[in-house]
């Protein structure tokens, strides 16, 4: 029997807002006891956890005194010290309080992005106090019901000003902080700007201090746009933009689930543990989700421990899928290279330019063969399911 009981090394995660959660839907009231952020921490180190992530406003109320404020984080502290939990991500809420109706860095008020800024920085402090070095920001509100109320090219205007501003504060600071963004493309807004990975890539580029800012990927944020989501966690990787990733699970094209990771898709949750590991992805796998609604205080602890064992077995079929003979053989057979086109790959130049049109491809025998991709997938099947 294998163990998959998670280790420090592993670097599993969970956001206070997700073992937090009270099971409260937009149709139905709590169902489960609001747990303090000190409780919380306990509760996953009795998981097995590696770590705790934060918005603000998940530790200290947005209407806290300093007292209290100070008061709060000492406790948390103390809590992290008792434990050994670690909090490598933060973030803030610019979401939940009605002054963010309209967005906080694209709201079309300056006294709320001037303010928006102003929680930001405070929230950074906090994070950088309590050990973070990732710094997450997910717009939830940067977005728009209807186009009648905001030139988009305001919106991203607004919104690189924001990170601009707050990349220098970070570096006047002298923190040493890496910024991700995340990606969604709808919920709670009609639409939200720069919906996916992808489109938070591009918007990188035009940014003062690209060299600080990457993304942080969520499984069910490109789920619920339908798109393969290892496909952008390995363009991320590509840019050197991995900077956090998101694990949860999510029917396509759905509201936004969050339902406890490898729950429903498990053979693209298994190709995006085997790309992370394949790679020797370091950070930490944080998971973004939370306990069916039907769950009581235990439930939430199933929850939490179904959470990183999905992944530990996933990663064991990974390490199986690279050394089984068969599975092997097929992909050298799939990928093999006689040697004919070496002398067309690599850089251009005008002669291999030349040779290359001049070359008589046999255009019907390459369209003819079978690649047997078939027989791969069901092997993959078939070692997902214990049948080999």
């Amino acid at each position: 029997m294998s163990d998959y009981t998670p280790k420090p090394e592993h670097k599993f995660t969970f956001g206070l807002w997700t073992v937090g959660n009270p099971g409260a839907d937009p149709f139905g009231s709590a169902v489960r006891n609001r747990l303090s952020p000190v409780e919380i921490v306990h509760v996953l180190a009795e998981v097995g956890a590696y770590g705790v992530n934060l918005h603000d406003n998940d530790l200290v109320p947005i209407d806290a005194t300093p007292a209290e404020r100070d008061r709060i984080v000492a406790d948390f502290k103390r809590a992290l010290a008792d434990t050994g939990l670690v909090v490598p991500m933060a973030t803030t809420n610019l979401f939940s309080d009605p002054v963010f109706k309209d967005g906080a860095f694209t709201s079309n008020d300056p006294k709320v992005r001037a303010y928006a800024l102003s929680k930001t920085m405070r929230a950074i402090d906090l994070g950088v106090e309590l050990g973070a070095r990732i710094y997450v920001f997910w717009g939830g509100r940067e977005g728009i019901e209807t186009d009648a109320a905001r030139n988009p090219l305001e919106g991203l205007k607004r919104m690189r000003e924001a990170l601009n501003f707050l990349c220098e504060y970070s570096m006047d600071q002298g923190y040493d902080l890496k910024f991700a963004l995340e990606a969604k493309p709808n919920e709670p807004r009609g639409d939200i700007y720069l919906p996916t990975t992808g489109h938070m890539l591009a918007f990188i580029a035009t940014l003062d201090h690209p060299q600080m800012v990457g993304v942080n990927p969520e499984l069910a944020h490109e789920h619920m746009a339908g798109l393969n989501f290892m496909h952008g966690v390995a363009q991320a990787w590509d840019a050197g933009k991995l900077f956090h990733i998101d694990l949860n699970d999510q029917n396509f094209c759905r509201y936004d689930q969050d339902f406890r990771f490898g729950s429903h898709n498990w053979k693209q949750a298994f190709f995006l543990v085997k790309f992370l590991e394949d790679v020797g992805y370091a950070g930490p796998r944080h998971f973004d989700s939370h306990a069916y609604r039907t769950e009581d205080a235990e439930g939430v602890k199933d929850f939490a421990r179904g959470s990183m064992r999905s992944y530990l077995i996933l990663k064991e079929k990974a390490a199986r899928f690279n050394a089984d003979p068969e599975i092997q053989a097929l992909l050298a057979e799939i990928n093999a290279d006689d040697g004919s086109m070496a002398a067309f790959q690599g850089a251009y130049s005008r002669e291999k330019a030349a040779a290359l049109k001049a070359y008589p491809f046999d255009r019907p025998a390459l369209g003819a063969r079978g690649l047997k991709y078939e027989r791969l997938d069901q092997l993959t099947f078939d070692l997902l399911l214990g049948a080999r």
